[in-house]
C-alpha cells in the first residue's frame, strides 16, 4: 500500500474514533482514541477466528509504518514544539531546579532502581533476563512522556505548580532517557568490547548540550523573522519552517532534536509571543499548532491501540509486565521524592505533591516506540515490548482516568 494511502485509512479511522469518543465515551481524547484503537484489534482478532486471514491482512498494512520512525523521526517535532509554545516561563524557572533535577539525576534513578529490582523479581515468574537488558528497559520506561502528559494532565485540572513541574520534567527528560538508553544499547551491541567513558561524554555533551544550543539559535531566529514583518500567513510558515528543518538538522547533525524543538518552543511562545507578534498572527500561530497537535495527537494514539495487533504476547511477559507496572511506580516514588524534599524541606503538602508528581507521571508513545527500536537489537526484544506496553497502557489508561478523582480526594 502507498503511504498516501495508508495515511487516508489511518486518518479516516481517526475521525470516526474521534466522533464517537466525542458523541458518546466522553474521554479524554488521547485516552478515548487508544481505548477505541485497542477495541478495534480485540474486534479483529475475534473475527479473525472465523475468517483466519483478516488479522494477517491488517498486520500488513501495520507492518508497512515504522512506528519508531514514525514518532520519534517525524511526528515527535511537531508535538513538543506545539506543547511548549502554551508552557509560560517565568513559572518554569521558579520550579528549574526541581524540573532539572527530576529530568536527570531522576531519570538516572529511575533507570538503575527499575534495573536491579526486575532482575531480581523476574526469576520469579520463570523469566531470565539479563541485566544489561534490564536496564535498557529501566531507561526506556523511566521518562515520562511529554506527549501522554500534555494530551491528558493538562485538561485534568491539575494544581498550576505540581502541572509545571510534570509537564516541565516531561519535556526536558527526553534528553536524558533517551542517551541512557543510546548508552546502555551501544554496550549490548558492542558485545564484551570496552566503551570509554570518553565516548558517553561525547554523546551527552553532543545529545544534550548541542541540542540546547540548537533550540535557542532557531528560536532566536525564528523570533527576529516574526519580529521582523506582520504578515500572519508568512509567520505561521515561518514557525513550521523552524520545526521542521530545525528537526532535520538536529538529526543531521546528532544533536538532540526534541530538546532544541523545546527550547525553540518556549523561545517563541514566551519572547516571541510578547514582542514579535501581532495579537492577529498570535491567534492564528496558536489555532494552527493547536490543530496540528490534536490530529497528530489522535494519529499517535489510534496507532498505539492498532499496534497491540503486532504485540508477540506470552502469558509469562504479560505477567512479568503487571508486575514491572508496581516496579515503576515505586521507583518514580524514589526518583522525585529525593529531589522535591530537597529544594522544598519545609512545604507542608510535599506528600500530596508526591502522591501527584508519581501518579501524573504518564508514560505513552516514546517508550513503545524506543522498546520497538530495541525489538532486533536485543536478545530479549520480545519481552521488552510486550512489558513495555504493559505498562503503557496501565499508566494511560488508569492513570490517565483516575488523576482527577485523585486531585479531588487530596483536595489540594
Amino acid at each position: 500500500m502507498e503511504i498516501f494511502g495508508f495515511f487516508s485509512i489511518l486518518i479516516s479511522i481517526s475521525a470516526i474514533f474521534a466522533y464517537f469518543n466525542h458523541r458518546y465515551l466522553r474521554l479524554p481524547t488521547a485516552i478515548g482514541l487508544m481505548v477505541l484503537g485497542l477495541l478495534m484489534s480485540v474486534i479483529i482478532l475475534i473475527i479473525n477466528i472465523f475468517i483466519p486471514t483478516v488479522e494477517q491482512k491488517v498486520e500488513v498494512v501495520l507492518r508497512e509504518i515504522d512506528f519508531s520512525a514514525f514518532l520519534l523521526d517525524t511526528i515527535l517535532c511537531f508535538l513538543l514544539f506545539a506543547g511548549s509554545l502554551h508552557v509560560k516561563l517565568p513559572m518554569l524557572f521558579s520550579l528549574k531546579k526541581q524540573i532539572a533535577s527530576y529530568a536527570t539525576l531522576g531519570v538516572l534513578i529511575s533507570t538503575f532502581l527499575i534495573g536491579g529490582l526486575i532482575y531480581y523479581i523476574f526469576p520469579l515468574f520463570g523469566l531470565q533476563v539479563s541485566f544489561i537488558t534490564c536496564l535498557l528497559f529501566g531507561a526506556l520506561i523511566s521518562p515520562t512522556d511529554p506527549i501522554a502528559v500534555l494530551g491528558i494532565l493538562t485538561k485534568a485540572n491539575v494544581p498550576k505548580k505540581v502541572e509545571t513541574e510534570i509537564v516541565g520534567e516531561s519535556l526536558f527528560n527526553d534528553g536524558t532517557g533517551v542517551v541512557a538508553f543510546l548508552t546502555i544499547l551501544q554496550i549490548i551491541q558492542s558485545k564484551g568490547q570496552e566503551i570509554q567513558t570518553s565516548q558517553i561524554a561525547l554523546l551527552i555533551l553532543e545529545e544534550v548540550g548541542g541540542g540546547l544550543l540548537l533550540g535557542f539559535a532557531l528560536g532566536y531566529i525564528g523570533y527576529w523573522l516574526l519580529k521582523s514583518i506582520d504578515h500572519y500567513q508568512t509567520e505561521v510558515l515561518i514557525t513550521l519552517a523552524l520545526v521542521m528543518g530545525g528537526y532535520s538538522l538536529a538529526q543531521e547533525i546528532h544533536f538532540s532534536g526534541p530538546l532544541a524543538m523545546v527550547v525553540a518552543g518556549l523561545f517563541i511562545g514566551n519572547k516571541g509571543r510578547m514582542s514579535a507578534m501581532s495579537d492577529v498572527t498570535e491567534e492564528y500561530v496558536d489555532k494552527f499548532w493547536e490543530l496540528i497537535d490534536e490530529i497528530l495527537n489522535a494519529l499517535l494514539f489510534v496507532l498505539i491501540g492498532l499496534e497491540f495487533l503486532l504485540i508477540p504476547f506470552e502469558i509469562s511477559y504479560v505477567v512479568a509486565g503487571l508486575a514491572a507496572v508496581f516496579v515503576v511506580l515505586f521507583a518514580r516514588v524514589v526518583a522525585v521524592g529525593i529531589p522535591l524534599y530537597i529544594f522544598n524541606p519545609k512545604e507542608k503538602n510535599n506528600g500530596k505533591t508526591l502522591i501527584l508528581l508519581t501518579w501524573g507521571g504518564l508514560r505513552g508513545g516514546i517508550s513503545v516506540a524506543l522498546a520497538l527500536l530495541a525489538y532486533n537489537k536485543v536478545p530479549e526484544g520480545s519481552f521488552l515490548i510486550v512489558a513495555t506496553y504493559v505498562v503503557v497502557l496501565f499508566s494511560i489508561i488508569f492513570q490517565g482516568l483516575t488523576i482527577e478523582r485523585l486531585i479531588k480526594k487530596l483536595n489540594i
